[in-house]
């Protein structure tokens, strides 16, 4: 069981931290592979759009194959896939890449968090197992700004990529020690409902990166946003339909879970808006190089790391998830709104606020991925396991997506990071009041 947990949640560090790392070192693999500023962001987006569209499938798929067996095959997939974005010689083929990654990341993340709802069934472990899960997913950011900073600094751009390879080697070597699930035979692939989730999240999750440069008025941001939520409202109008649907609805049906749901795409909302002002401000206000900007951050994922794994990872099979899941949205809420009264001042900002705010915020992410990632995969028949777990993810990602698009727009809009980190605050106060109290009244 502690070989699923440790590589489970190896995996689960890379696809988190590949969503990141890539960021710092950008500049240098734009001068290397002579990329234009209108298409550097592909380096990016292209990871974004294929995880996030594809979630859904990479759920069914873990399903209807086996989850040691998907999870296996995405962990090589994501291998070939980073080797190959670390021998680019052409923008394309780096962007090409970096989309593969996305692809195989979409199978290997709902397989992962499958095997860990299938191999700790009892309440202690559990929760210990998705306490170091979620510390791992909370920190995986973090980690990807520092290691992006370091290897690109001290190495070269294309290890941030490269890394991948040996880490992923050996948990495929320590997979093959796992227990075989054995595949849920679920009838057919409902193929519309597939075609329409991976165009309707794939088109949310482009107009939400092109919304950052074009605004939300652009034309092509407005027919991409209208599209997505025309796609996704004839996706839901199938499932209700089939019968062998892509994503039950009687998975978002349940109160709790679906409190679950909307409590992390708004956490994330704010916390990848978090992220993004930290580093800009860290950078161009403070003067920090990438590398120390980076290392900030590093104790905001300490934060994190110890919430999940000593608080929230004992806790949650004990008490009600809302005792956890209201607290960590309070102190993340509160962590937040600190750092929109710096300013523009560069003296005497580290200890009273930018050490207090990644305090908070890292506390607020320890306390509230366990319970919400345990109640989004429990309770549920074996075949419903892949979907909610692909769910749980794809809620993160567009969360994540919107986060930075709304928060820059604020930004850019005001002038100011301080107006975006208090619209920030407010979207998880709004989490906190009117979702959890009502409705996570189970234990996770």
């Amino acid at each position: 069981m502690r070989l699923t947990l440790l590589v489970v949640s190896t995996a689960q560090l890379l696809v988190v931290l590949d969503g990141t790392i890539v960021n710092i070192a950008l500049p240098s693999a734009q001068a290397a592979l002579g990329m234009t500023d209108a298409t550097r962001q592909w380096a990016i987006t292209a990871y974004a759009l294929a995880f996030g569209g594809l979630l859904l499938i990479g759920g069914r798929i873990s399903s209807a194959l086996g989850h040691r067996r998907t999870f296996m095959a995405g962990l090589a997939g994501f291998a070939a896939a980073s080797a190959l974005g670390g021998a680019a010689v052409t923008p394309e083929m780096l962007f090409a890449a970096r989309a593969l990654q996305g692809v195989f990341a979409a199978a290997l993340a709902p397989a992962g968090l499958s095997l860990l709802t299938t191999t700790f069934t009892e309440p202690r472990e559990r929760g210990r197992a998705f306490g170091v899960f979620a510390a791992v997913g909370a920190a995986g950011s973090a980690v990807g700004l520092v290691a992006g900073g370091l290897l690109t600094e001290f190495l070269s751009w294309r290890w941030c990529l490269y890394i991948n390879v040996p880490v992923v080697l050996l948990a495929l070597l320590l997979s093959t020690f796992v227990p075989r699930d054995e595949p849920v035979r679920g009838g057919r692939l409902d193929v519309a409902g597939a075609l329409l989730s991976t165009a309707g999240f794939g088109a949310l999750v482009y107009g939400f990166a092109e919304a950052e440069s074009l605004g939300w008025t652009a034309p092509p941001v407005l027919g991409l946003l209208v599209l997505g939520v025309l796609l996704l409202v004839a996706f839901v109008a199938v499932e209700l339909r089939v019968t062998n649907p892509m994503l039950p609805m009687r998975i978002l049906a349940d109160r709790a879970r679906g409190a679950a749901f909307t409590s992390i795409t708004l956490l994330f909302v704010s916390m990848m808006g978090y992220y993004l002002f930290l580093s800009y401000y860290a950078q161009t206000v403070l003067g920090y190089s990438p590398v120390a900007a980076g290392m900030t951050l590093i104790i905001h994922a300490t934060a994190a790391l110890l919430a999940a794994t000593l608080l929230a990872g004992r806790l949650q099979h004990r008490v009600p998830a809302v005792a956890l899941v209201l607290p960590g949205l309070l102190a993340a809420a509160i962590g937040t709104f600190v750092l929109t009264f710096v300013g523009q001042q560069t003296d005497g900002v580290f200890w009273p606020y930018l050490v207090p705010s990644l305090l908070l915020t890292g506390l607020g992410m320890g306390c509230v991925l366990p319970p919400t990632a345990s109640l989004a995969t429990s309770g549920m028949e074996p075949r419903d396991i892949g979907a909610a777990s692909a769910a749980f993810n794809a809620a993160q990602q567009l969360g994540g997506a919107l986060g930075v698009a709304l928060l820059n727009t604020v930004a850019v809009s005001t002038g100011t990071y301080g107006a975006a980190l208090t619209v920030g605050t407010v979207v998880i106060v709004l989490a906190a009041a009117a979702q959890v109290p009502r409705r996570l009244v189970r234990r996770a």
